[in-house]
């Protein structure tokens, strides 16, 4: 294989991955759905999410969901990462490529993927910068947070 130039992100560690390639395309191995994925900009953010909810933050990859079909006002979209704990959708996770800017429209998305979804804390990444934030229900906010919880 050619010598692959992937874009450096903003994550703790280089993770590794598997990497295949066709005439067209580089390919990527995603281990939570167990299949060779199209390498694009927002998958690399994506995998190195997921290894870094693995790796740094103790996350059991069983406990990790990627490209979750979720109902919008009877749309379906598909939320990027869900982590689970104890069966309940914990965290919720946008990723963006490296070159979208995350903006009030990210956490707009990921705020309306959550009222279906009800996890206890949402980030948003474009795998340069991370935000991340905790539900408040009661009050009908989001408080942003300098990281998330590790599993406990």
């Amino acid at each position: 294989m050619n010598e692959l130039k992937l874009q450096e992100l903003n994550f703790p560690e280089n993770y590794q991955f598997r990497f295949k390639q066709d005439q067209n395309s580089v390919y990527i191995f995603c281990n939570t759905r167990k299949k060779w994925l199209i390498l694009t900009p927002e998958e690399w953010v994506r995998q190195n999410l997921v290894q870094f909810l693995i790796q740094e933050k103790k996350y059991s990859q069983s406990a990790i969901n990627t490209e979750v079909v979720v109902t919008v006002n009877g749309m379906k979209k598909r939320a990027d990462v869900i982590v689970y704990k104890k069966e309940k959708p914990f965290l919720i996770v946008e990723c963006k490529s490296p070159s979208v800017t995350v903006s009030q429209e990210t956490f707009d998305q990921i705020a309306r993927y959550n009222l279906q979804i009800g996890a206890d804390y949402l980030m948003v990444t474009n795998g340069l910068s991370h935000y991340y934030c905790q539900m408040d229900i009661e009050n009908e906010k989001y408080i942003f947070l300098s990281d998330i919880p590790c599993k406990e």
